[in-house]
C-alpha cells in the first residue's frame, strides 16, 4: 500500500507541474483521471493481498464512500467488483496441498472431481466446485490460504495503532474494548471448525424456508482450515442487479428479511453482508452464504436495540437518551442533549423508523455512511460524545452493510412496515412477510 501511495504520489506530482499551462477545465479533467489511476492502483494492490486488507476492498465494492468524483464512480466500482468475484491467484497446487493436510487423505480418495480452478473468492480463502466420491454428490470445497493465519495475526497487530487513532478523534470510545471484541470475532472466522458450526445453526433455524437458503455442511469433510458445503448455483449480484425493478425489490426484501430477521429475532447473524455471499437460485430462492464472521447475542442485547428504535420512530428524543445512557452509550450524559442525540441516530436509521416507500440507492448509502462516522460531518460533535458497547459493533456493521447492498440493488420497499415485524410483533403487510410467517407459526 505504502508503494502505491508512493508512485501516486509522483505522478500527481508531475499532475500538477503540468496544470500550470492548461485551461481550469483541462487541468481538473487531468486531476480526477489521476485520482481514478489513484484507486484503480489501490484496487490491484488489495487484490493482490489477503485477509483485512482485501476486505476494505470488498467492503468498498458495494459502498461508495466518496473516494473518486461523482462521474468516475462507476467505473471505479467496476474496478472494485474485481475483488468480490475474481479469485485472486493463489496456485491449485499449494491450495490443494492443504486440503489433503486437513483431511488427512489423498484427494483421489475424497473426490472424484476437483476442478483446480475456483469459483469464487473470500478474504482468507478460495472455493472450489468438487463431487464427492461416496454418493456423487456436488459440494463447495472452501479452502484457506497457505499462511493466511499468520498473515491476519500481523494484520491485528496493527488494530491497536488504529484504534488509538479512533480514540483520539473520540475520547468517551473504549478503544480496547472494542479492539478486544474486534479480534475476538476476526480470530474466530480463522476456523472453518467454528463457521461450520454457525453454518449448521443458520442452516437448522431456516431449513424448510419459503425463500431462504443456507447450504448444509458435509460434517465429516469440514476442518479448520477447510469446510465443504452443499453447493448452489445460480445467478450472481451483478446478474441480479440487471434485472426489472420488481425483481430486485424482491430480493431486496429477502435481503432485509435475512440479516435484521436473524439479528432481531434469532439473535445469530452473520456480520458479513456482502454481495458476493448471495445467490438467486433458479427456483427464485435466495442462498446465503459464508458465517465466518459471526455473532450471537443475549436477548437483552437485542431489546436494548429494539427499545431505541422505538424510541426514534415515536420521535421520543428524551427517551432514546435515558436508554442509550442507562446501556452505556453515552458515558457523561449532560454534555449531549437528547434532541442532538436524536438527530444524529435518525440519520443512520430513518429509512426503516419512517413511514414511507423507499427506493434506496448509492447517495443514501454514502450519505448515511458519511454522516454517521465521518469526523467532517455536521454530527460529529455528537459521535465524540458516544461509546460504542462492543456487544453492539457488529450489528452496527450489519446495519450499514446490508443497507449498501440494498443501495447496490436500487431496492424499493416501504422498509418501516415489514421491520415492525420484529419491532413491535406486528402482522406481516406483504406477501414475502405473510409466507415467512406461516412458515415460523409451522414450526
Amino acid at each position: 500500500m505504502g508503494a502505491a501511495a508512493a508512485s501516486q504520489a509522483v505522478k500527481r506530482t508531475g499532475t500538477r507541474a503540468a496544470n500550470v499551462g492548461r485551461s481550469g477545465e483541462k487541468a481538473d479533467r487531468a486531476s480526477e483521471r489521476r485520482q481514478v489511476e489513484a484507486a484503480k492502483q489501490i484496487v490491484t494492490v488489495l487484490g493482490s493481498m489477503k485477509g483485512a486488507a482485501m476486505k476494505v476492498g470488498q467492503v468498498l465494492s458495494f459502498m461508495d464512500v466518496g473516494l473518486v468524483p461523482e462521474q468516475h464512480r462507476e467505473e471505479f466500482q467496476i474496478e472494485l467488483a474485481k475483488l468480490r468475484d475474481s479469485a485472486p491467484t493463489v496456485s491449485f497446487e499449494q491450495m490443494s496441498e492443504v486440503i489433503s493436510d486437513d483431511l488427512g487423505e489423498d484427494l483421489g480418495a475424497i473426490f472424484s472431481d476437483l476442478d483446480p480452478e475456483p469459483i469464487a473468492a473470500a478474504s482468507i480463502g478460495q472455493v472450489y466446485r468438487a463431487t464427492l466420491k461416496e454418493g456423487g454428490r456436488d459440494v463447495a470445497v472452501k479452502v484457506q490460504y497457505p499462511g493466511i493465519n499468520d498473515a491476519v495475526r500481523a494484520d491485528l497487530q496493527n488494530l491497536g495503532l488504529i484504534m488509538r487513532l479512533i480514540g483520539r478523534m473520540t475520547p468517551q470510545l473504549d478503544v480496547k474494548a472494542l479492539g478486544d471484541e474486534i479480534r475476538d470475532r476476526i480470530v474466530e472466522e480463522l476456523d472453518y471448525e467454528l463457521e461450520a458450526s454457525n453454518q449448521r445453526t443458520m442452516a437448522r433455524i431456516y431449513r424448510g424456508h419459503p425463500f431462504i437458503v443456507i447450504p448444509e455442511v458435509v460434517t465429516a469433510l469440514s476442518r479448520e482450515r477447510v469446510i465443504v458445503t452443499e453447493l448452489v448455483s445460480g445467478e450472481g449480484f451483478e446478474q441480479i442487479r440487471t434485472e426489472p425493478d420488481e425483481i430486485r425489490d424482491r430480493i431486496g426484501e429477502i435481503v432485509f428479511r435475512f440479516y435484521y430477521g436473524s439479528m432481531f429475532r434469532h439473535r445469530r447473524f452473520s456480520g458479513d453482508p456482502h454481495p458476493g455471499n448471495m445467490i438467486r437460485l433458479p427456483d427464485d430462492r435466495v442462498a446465503f452464504l459464508d458465517f465466518g464472521l459471526f455473532k450471537s447475542v443475549e436477548p437483552e442485547v437485542t431489546e436494548r436495540e429494539l427499545a431505541c428504535q422505538r424510541a426514534v420512530i415515536e420521535e421520543d428524543p428524551e427517551r432514546l437518551h435515558r436508554l442509550l445512557s442507562e446501556f452505556g452509550f453515552i458515558p457523561e450524559p449532560e454534555k449531549l442533549a437528547p434532541q442532538v442525540l436524536m438527530d444524529y441516530v435518525v440519520e443512520g436509521i430513518w429509512w426503516y423508523t419512517q413511514d414511507q416507500t423507499v427506493r434506496l440507492n448509492q447517495k443514501i448509502v454514502s450519505t448515511v455512511a458519511m454522516e454517521t462516522s465521518d469526523p467532517r460531518s455536521k454530527h460529529f460533535k455528537a459521535m465524540r460524545h458516544q461509546d460504542i458497547v462492543p456487544e453492539h459493533i457488529f450489528g452496527r456493521r450489519l446495519e450499514l452493510l446490508t443497507l449498501a447492498v440494498l443501495g447496490q440493488l436500487g431496492a424499493e420497499a416501504n422498509w418501516y412496515r415489514i421491520a415492525r415485524e420484529w419491532v413491535y410483533g406486528d402482522q406481516p403487510v406483504t406477501e414475502l412477510g405473510r409466507r415467512e410467517a406461516e412458515f415460523y407459526a409451522g414450526r
